[in-house]
């Protein structure tokens, strides 16, 4: 089931000054600086081009993961590489279908190291930076090496002013809504446990940043 932001708002308090749709100016800062630290970006106006961009960005044959990210639920990408008319490797489909406890969380490691590793991230920085955080590392533990290729996806809700400004809406605005759906999905509460600041990608072409103008994600 699509779990979205609206599930969660009424029950989290969140600053909602860290969580505004940018100007055109703005955005185009973020995605100079952004480029500037080695990321590729590609900026599109709605969820449905943000979805034709995935499906035409991963090649056929691949192998395909992704973290936890509402804005890949809301885009429709979770149910398409499970669903969808593709012939990716779907590397979430075998790691769910694993009964074992121990072998399911193996598999789940060794799918850090796909050749396509897809999510979202909780802040980016006009001055070119992303942060992000998890609980147990399952999602940005692929980010700064393991995965071959790394294709973030982000509403421009997420571009704040500085690095400062990230970091606080980590804290401010993903944190409690992320809290949020934890306790609805696990029955537990979520922690900023492992935390990552991706300044700068050195190697070319590795990871892309979808930019979609629209308030997605958390």
């Amino acid at each position: 089931m699509s779990q979205q932001k609206s599930d969660y708002i009424d029950d989290a308090e969140i600053d909602a000054d860290l969580d505004q749709v940018p100007g055109d100016e703005e955005v185009e800062t973020t995605v100079e600086n952004l480029e500037a630290n080695g990321f590729d970006v590609v900026v599109v106006d709605t969820a449905d081009e943000a979805l034709e961009t995935l499906q035409s960005h991963i090649p056929s044959g691949v192998s395909v993961m992704n973290g936890h990210s509402t804005t890949l639920e809301e885009i429709g990408f979770v149910e398409h590489l499970s669903e969808g008319d593709h012939d990716w490797e779907s590397l979430p489909d075998q790691i769910w279908s694993i009964d074992d406890d121990a072998a399911r969380q193996a598999a789940r490691r060794e799918s850090q190291t796909a050749d396509y590793f897809l999510g979202g991230i909780n802040a980016i920085a006009q001055t070119g930076e992303l942060v992000a955080a998890d609980l147990s590392g399952s999602r940005i533990g692929a980010y700064p090496f393991a995965a071959s290729n790394v294709v973030i996806v982000s509403g421009i809700n997420k571009i704040v002013p500085t690095l400062g400004d990230a970091l606080d809406r980590l804290e401010s605005v993903a944190y409690p809504l992320e809290n949020e759906r934890a306790k609805e999905a696990y029955g537990v509460e979520s922690t900023i446990a492992k935390q990552l600041i991706f300044r700068r990608e050195v190697e070319e072409g590795r990871t892309t940043v979808v930019l979609i103008r629209d308030q997605l994600g958390y």
